[in-house]
């Protein structure tokens, strides 16, 4: 009996280094999760929201990209864009907030690849942004590439995919050649 119930003991003890473990040193993926969700709460913002509030979001947002980071924006609204660096992007977020009366962003499908090196990590998802004076969602897919860099998984480059979709609705509106 007392076998037994060492034996439970140790398991218990073991299940729970194992649960601290993850707690404490989340996996690479795990972490850039976690930066997404961080990610979409900055972007998103309400109607009755303060200029303070969201120039804050707007630089928490810009925090999440490294200095020198990259964004290449493609849609049919917004036409082609490309963003450069902190500043950029923050006026970019400020530019959004004054257009739109509120927005939300959720991350869809989100697919995390992780180096082996564990230094950088790409991942492809779907944006879905509703817009405060839009009847149906922006949706787009995206794809970002991270970097640990001091620690914390920053955006390095982020980018509009162009999906069939949007290529048929070209397609449908360029000029016939017969």
């Amino acid at each position: 009996m007392k076998i037994v119930l060492r034996i439970i003991l140790l398991a218990a003890l073991a299940a729970l280094g194992v649960w601290l473990w993850t707690i404490l040193f989340p996996s690479p993926e795990k972490m850039i999760r976690r930066r997404l969700d961080e990610i979409a709460k900055y972007a998103s913002f309400t109607a009755n929201e303060s200029a303070l509030a969201r120039l804050g979001a707007a630089q928490s947002l810009a925090g999440c990209f490294s200095a020198n980071a990259e964004v290449h924006i493609d849609t049919r609204e917004a036409g082609d864009q490309d963003f450069i660096g902190h500043e950029q992007i923050m006026q970019a977020v400020v530019a959004a907030q004054s257009a739109f009366g509120s927005l939300n962003i959720k991350f869809l499908d989100v697919k995390v690849v992780v180096d082996p090196n564990k230094q950088s990590a790409t991942t492809d998802l779907t944006v879905d942004a509703n817009v405060s004076n839009q009847p149906d969602a922006i949706v787009q897919e995206v794809k970002i590439t991270f970097q640990k860099i001091s620690g914390q998984w920053l955006i390095t480059r982020a980018e509009t995919i162009r999906t069939l979709s949007i290529l048929n609705f070209e397609l449908r509106r360029a000029p016939s050649i017969v």
